[in-house]
């Protein structure tokens, strides 16, 4: 008899707790404001803010919308594919202007094999890239067996619209080179995977590259040399800028022959090259060039998927959980 009655009060006592903790469990559930239904067999997801979903912005083909009185074209390489986008007339071409020293220093410095520049060639490099010093491009250029440089850019990079112009006479200037805005991020991506400057002067020309210095302002302006830090590396948002390197070349010269500024925009990251080729009106100014440069970089800005972190797990609540009570 004593047995009996302990066995129902043990069995009384269970079903009171369990009728306490059962309301209980599901009120702390419920009182959660995560707009998650919690019912048989569903699963509750719990957002790690670090676990983000997107990664930094990067550029991607896209519809421009730019105003300019004259010449434009654009291409952007993606590299992880490989596939060339832009302009209608992506094949349209127009003179390198100073964009083409980062294949005269490369060249240069990949002839030199196992050998080591002197330390001038190495100051005519640096001066070349960073502060558009066309002095020290012509003693490399001259170094480098003049046209022959040309040739070997066209051949080495696999350029199809580049041709080598000689404005007066027979001599070729490395700065009337007609390219196409496709051949640009051509030569672009001949830099950065090394076909330029080789293994051993790669990151070094891309490092200078990235340290390209001086603004349109006239002060940063001389006859032989320039500011060359504009453009593309404008119409990038922080978190790209920040986040990798971006290593830019520009080139600009006023032509009093056609009374046009011919800019191109040249910049190169880890997972993009991009270029903008323009000539328009002298009297529009060197800035105008700059912001246009700028305008088409930032309107091929982009968000993209993460695909190096898993997305956050779901909670498993266990089956048999209780329903939600009234209507939703």
């Amino acid at each position: 008899m004593r047995s009996r009655l302990t066995l129902a009060l043990t069995l009384a006592a269970v079903v009171l707790v369990g009728a306490w903790l059962i309301p209980t469990a599901y009120a702390e559930l419920t009182s959660r404001d995560d707009g998650d239904r919690i019912g048989t067999g569903q699963t509750l997801a719990t957002p790690d803010p670090s676990m983000a979903t997107t990664a930094p912005p990067t550029l991607a083909p896209a519809e421009v919308s730019v105003a300019t009185d004259g010449f434009l074209s654009w291409a952007l390489l993606e590299r992880r594919t490989g596939t060339i986008s832009g302009s209608r007339n992506i094949t349209a071409t127009s003179s390198t202007e100073s964009m083409i020293k980062i294949w005269i220093v490369s060249d240069v410095l990949r002839l030199l094999g196992d050998r080591s520049p002197t330390p001038q060639m190495l100051k005519w490099a640096s001066s070349a890239i960073r502060d558009s010093d066309d002095d020290a491009t012509n003693a490399l250029y001259n170094r480098g067996g003049q046209a022959k440089i040309i040739t070997r850019m066209i051949k080495i990079c696999g350029l199809t619209e580049t041709r080598a112009i000689a404005p007066r006479g027979t001599t070729i200037w490395w700065s009337y080179t007609q390219i196409s805005a496709r051949d640009a991020v051509r030569l672009g991506e001949c830099v950065k995977n090394g076909k330029a400057a080789g293994p051993k002067w790669t990151e070094w020309v891309l490092d200078e590259m990235s340290k390209v210095r001086g603004t349109t302002a006239p002060a940063d302006q001389e006859a032989r040399r320039g500011g060359g830090r504009w453009g593309i590396i404008d119409g990038l948002p922080e978190e790209i800028r920040s986040g990798t390197r971006i290593s830019i070349k520009n080139g600009w010269t006023a032509i009093g022959a056609d009374q046009s500024w011919h800019v191109t925009c040249l910049a190169i990251a880890d997972d993009w090259v991009l270029s903008v080729l323009m000539r328009y009106p002298t009297a529009n100014g060197l800035d105008h060039g700059a912001r246009v440069c700028a305008s088409v970089t930032s309107q091929l800005v982009t968000t993209r998927p993460r695909t190096d972190v898993e997305a956050p797990r779901p909670i498993e609540l266990a089956l048999n959980a209780p329903q939600p009570i009234g209507k939703d």
